[in-house]
C-alpha cells in the first residue's frame, strides 16, 4: 500500500506539549488501550509526524479489547497471545513491490497478503486503474498457499463514485474465492493538491458504507482502512460499526482505543522474496 496517509488538523485539536511521544510495554502495562484520562474520556496521541493530539472517545464504539503488554515485537514479526485472542502476520503490496517470490514470503512465516486490485487517481478526472501487477501477485501468492483479500485506493467524492470503485473491485475479482476480505482505503493525499482535499467527514463515511454494502452484496466481506487521525477527525465509527477495521499505526503499540481486527505496524519491514520495503500486518483471530 502506498504509505498510509496522515494529515493535521490545525483548526481542530489543539497540540499537547506534554505528550508522551512512543507508547511502550512498559508505560501500557497497566492499561488495555492507548494512553488515556479515564476522567475525562480522552485519548492523547501521536501522528506519524510526532505531533501530539488530543480527542475525546467515542463511547458508542467498541473497545480495544487486546492488552497492549501482550504485544511482542521480534525484529520484523509481531505477536500476540492471550486466552481469548492469538495471531498471525501478513504483508500488504502493490506494483510498487515489484515481482514477487511467495514462495519465499511463505516460508518466512507470513501467512496472509492483502493484494492491491486497483485505484482510483487523485488528479480531478479520477481515473479507475487496475494494479499492475494484481493478477500476478493473486495467481502466486495463492499457489503458495497464502491466503490473499485486496484493497481498492480509493479517492471517491461522493457515493456515486464509490459504488464505481466497488463495482470496478467486484468486476476485476471476476468472482475468484477470498480468504481475507476487501478492503476500502480512503486517504488523504499531503504531497499534491487533490480531487478528495474538500470532502467532508461525514461524506467519506457515507462513502465508506456504500463501497462496503456492494462489496458485501457480492458475497465478499468487506473492511474498512483506518488510522488515528481518521479515526478521530473524518470516519464516523458509529455508522460503520458492521465493518471490521484495518488500522494503520507505525508506533511501538497501537494507540487506537476502538476495536481493530488488523494492525498494519510497519511500512518500513523487510521480508524474503520481497524487494525494498513492505507494509507489515498482524491479524488478531479469536481462538
Amino acid at each position: 500500500m502506498r504509505t498510509a496517509k496522515w494529515i493535521i488538523f490545525g483548526m481542530l485539536v489543539a497540540l499537547l506539549a506534554g505528550c508522551s511521544g512512543k507508547k511502550t510495554a512498559e508505560t501500557s502495562a497497566d492499561a488495555k488501550n492507548a494512553e488515556s484520562t479515564d476522567e475525562k474520556n480522552t485519548l492523547d496521541f501521536v501522528d506519524a509526524h510526532g505531533e501530539c493530539y488530543t480527542v475525546e472517545i467515542n463511547e458508542a464504539v467498541a473497545k480495544n479489547p487486546y492488552d497492549n503488554a501482550l504485544f511482542v515485537k521480534n525484529e520484523n514479526k509481531m505477536s500476540y497471545e492471550d486466552k481469548k485472542y492469538t495471531s498471525r502476520l501478513g504483508v500488504d503490496v502493490s506494483v510498487f513491490q515489484g515481482d514477487i517470490d511467495w514462495e519465499q514470503v511463505k516460508a518466512a512465516g507470513y501467512e496472509f497478503a492483502i493484494l492491491r486490485i486497483g485505484y482510483r487517481g487523485y488528479g480531478e478526472e479520477g481515473t479507475l486503474n487496475a494494479d499492475e501487477k494484481f493478477e500476478q501477485n493473486m495467481e502466486n501468492a495463492r499457489k503458495a498457499g497464502i491466503d490473499v483479500g485486496v484493497y481498492f485506493f480509493s479517492q471517491a467524492v461522493n457515493e456515486e463514485e464509490a459504488k464505481e470503485e466497488a463495482d470496478f473491485v467486484l468486476e476485476h475479482l471476476k468472482g475468484q474465492e477470498l480468504q481475507m476480505p476487501v478492503v476500502y482505503d480512503p486517504e488523504h493525499i499531503l504531497e499534491d493538491e487533490a480531487r478528495t482535499d474538500g470532502v467532508t467527514g461525514e461524506q467519506f463515511t457515507q462513502n465508506a458504507k456504500v463501497f462496503c454494502k456492494e462489496i458485501e452484496e457480492a458475497g465478499y466481506d468487506a473492511m474498512i482502512y483506518s488510522n488515528m487521525l481518521w479515526e478521530a477527525y473524518e470516519l464516523d465509527l458509529e455508522k460503520l460499526l458492521d465493518y471490521p477495521v484495518w488500522y494503520a499505526d507505525y508506533e511501538e503499540l497501537p494507540q487506537t482505543p476502538y476495536r481493530f481486527s488488523m494492525w498494519q505496524y510497519s511500512s518500513t519491514g523487510s521480508v524474503a522474496g520481497i524487494e525494498g520495503n513492505v507494509d507489515l500486518n498482524i491479524q488478531l483471530l479469536k481462538k
